[in-house]
């Protein structure tokens, strides 16, 4: 399952992810969103676990819980909306 984290705080890596979601099972992958310019976190990422129910129990341990200093808020992740094309301005 796919598993989103936001406001994260910007100094948190990738590894502190994969800690603190391992403590419940399996992490596959963790990704941290970084803005393509300036390379600088945008405050959420993503943890994929393979096992719902270990997925799940991240989900309800780890929601609305100090992480490094703020509230984050865990959910699961859900696909993407296609978001209509920007018109470049001329």
């Amino acid at each position: 399952m796919n598993i989103y984290i936001g406001n994260l705080p910007y100094n948190v890596s990738e590894e502190d992810l994969r800690d603190a979601f391992g403590q419940f099972g399996q992490v596959q992958s963790a990704n941290i969103i970084t803005d393509k310019f300036s390379g600088r976190s945008k405050g959420f990422g993503f943890v994929d676990m393979p096992n719902d129910g270990e997925a799940r129990e991240a989900i309800e341990a780890m929601n609305d819980k100090d992480f490094k200093g703020r509230t984050i808020k865990v959910n699961e992740a859900r696909p993407r909306e296609e978001r209509p094309m920007r018109r470049e301005r001329y």
